[in-house]
């Protein structure tokens, strides 16, 4: 991922920058104190991707705040995860908006072109995994990648898997979300080549312990190149998926 301070640098190369311009931008404050909260400006110039509001326990105004101050400083793209639809109502108002209700996933701005190494693909086993798996997907999508949905893919009718095999042999990165116990992903990481992002979901009956058999179940994956967020975690898997998809050669 090109990111933040290497296009400074690169626009102060090509003078579309001035020097004392960018030493402006790079020695102003890391974060601004609203009271309620800390916001770190300084995100994109180290990770590329700017903070990403929680929205789960912030008040309506609190949230708008943020999101007020954010948009002040430029930020053209901006994430909030697990956002109620009460709140999501009351921000319809502000220029740029989006809500999917399903994931609690809203968003201000428009989703950028993929500008990743490959594709991502999101695979669910079944589809009361679908709001994690939107989560993820829409998380990818507005860090600038292209995302390939599989839903309702699960090992209980395993041809509904192989009938994508071309989709998961060319994915540059495939997160597998799946809940009951939790098989999907060392299905899938034996038939990939690339990185598999394991999202255990807290579907399932009694036994399945709110996704707790799915999660052990992934972290002792017998097959290799699996790796494991927490329940339900879809924002967690997009954004590794990216990170994963905008990955460079470093000298």
């Amino acid at each position: 991922m090109q990111t933040e301070t290497r296009k400074l640098l690169e626009d102060v190369k090509n003078g579309t920058v001035s020097v004392d311009d960018a030493l402006l931008k790079l020695k102003a404050a890391p974060f601004e104190d609203l009271g309620f909260a800390k916001i770190d400006f300084h995100r994109p110039i180290r990770q590329g991707a700017s903070e990403v509001i929680y929205g789960a326990g912030k008040t309506y105004e609190q949230i708008l705040g943020i999101v007020r101050r954010m948009r002040a400083e430029n930020e053209k793209s901006i994430m909030i995860t697990r956002l109620s639809e009460e709140t999501a109502v009351r921000l319809r108002s502000e220029d740029g908006f989006t809500y999917n209700p399903d994931a609690r996933f809203g968003f201000f701005g428009s989703i950028p072109e993929p500008d990743g190494i490959g594709r991502i693909v999101v695979a669910t086993g079944g589809t009361s995994d679908i709001p994690v798996a939107e989560e993820a997907a829409l998380t990818a999508q507005c860090l600038s990648n292209d995302v390939l949905r599989l839903y309702d893919v699960g090992v209980s009718g395993l041809h509904r898997l192989l009938s994508h095999l071309d989709d998961i042999m060319s994915a540059s990165v495939i997160i597998a979300i799946a809940g009951m116990e939790g098989a999907l992903a060392s299905v899938i990481s034996g038939l990939a080549d690339c990185p598999v992002i394991a999202v255990p979901t807290s579907v399932g009956y009694g036994a399945s312990f709110g996704g707790l058999t799915a999660l052990l179940s992934m972290l002792n994956s017998c097959a290799g190149g699996v790796s494991v967020v927490n329940i339900d975690n879809g924002f967690g898997a997009g954004y590794l998926a990216s990170m994963i998809n905008h990955m460079e050669a470093k000298s």
